[in-house]
């Protein structure tokens, strides 16, 4: 991988007992260690599933965009989820003790660590939009009108706060918490109509490229280089049509691209692979 100031060389070895990741012959120990070291873009047939699935694909979307780019995010994130899971574990003890006391120093973690997932996301989330309309615009020819829309119960830490009181006896009833950035999700329209219900599969697949290459966008703006961008069989996909407004959006990135069909992108260089062996 090559870096406008510098190389990095990054392998990856696999056996039956163990999986190790080298920067620069150095062992790695975190996988975190790896953030900033290697910053990718990565297409797949399955990326469809950020529209038609459920929020957690779109909430890891996110997720995975903004920890390339502030590592602290995951400690955030982290901190977040060790804090959830033990409320919802007090919670449930609460179904037989009958004594929350304790209940609030976990709502003041959760609301504090919450917020702070919030405001990255949010970050991200306003990012996106002041880049996804013009962007859709070219993959589509001005055909669509996109706008997204960021829903979160955690806005600020004191009304978060408030929530948690108000849901208390109901998150003790049902023994896990009903409220919070776990829940987060972003809803895309098109045209006015909620994409994910009324998009036709084009259009879905639009958006996601829109997506796609709005984090390619992102990612080159804040570090003022293009990540490495992996396409995975993505553009048999594609009609002509947007095969070529794509391949227009990417020409100025290192690109992988595997697929079974020869796809003409210029000053590019063709491997064939048989068998896991390039030929």
């Amino acid at each position: 991988m090559e870096k406008e100031d510098r190389k990095r060389n990054i392998k990856v070895n696999i056996s039956e007992k163990e999986k190790n990741i080298l920067i620069n012959d150095v062992k790695v120990q975190k996988y975190s260690e790896i953030l900033g070291n290697l910053n990718i873009v990565m297409f797949t047939p399955d990326d469809i599933d950020i529209i038609k699935l459920g929020p957690s694909k779109r909430r890891r979307f996110l997720d995975i965009m903004i920890s390339q780019l502030r590592p602290n995010y995951v400690h955030y994130v982290n901190l977040y989820k060790q804090t959830l899971e033990q409320r919802n574990n007090y919670l449930k003890q609460l179904q037989n003790i009958h004594d929350d006391k304790m209940l609030e120093i976990w709502d003041e973690k959760l609301a504090e660590y919450g917020e702070a997932v919030y405001k990255y996301r949010k970050e991200f989330i306003d990012k996106i939009r002041e880049k996804i309309n013009n962007i859709h615009s070219k993959i589509t020819e001005e055909k669509d009108e996109i706008k997204i829309e960021y829903e979160s119960d955690c806005c600020d830490k004191e009304n978060f706060l408030k929530d948690l009181q108000f849901k208390k006896e109901k998150d003790i009833m049902r023994g896990y918490t009903s409220k919070g950035v776990h829940r987060d999700d972003f809803t895309i329209y098109i045209n006015g109509k909620q994409v994910d219900i009324f998009g036709s599969q084009g259009q879905q697949r639009s958006v996601v490229l829109s997506l796609k290459l709005c984090e390619l966008e992102i990612i080159k703006e804040d570090l003022e280089e293009y990540p490495v961008l992996l396409l995975d069989d993505f553009m048999s996909e594609l009609d002509e049509n947007r095969r070529t407004k794509f391949i227009e959006n990417i020409e100025r990135a290192q690109v992988i691209i595997t697929c079974t069909d020869k796809i003409k992108i210029n000053n590019a260089k063709y491997y064939k692979v048989e068998s896991g062996k390039i030929i």
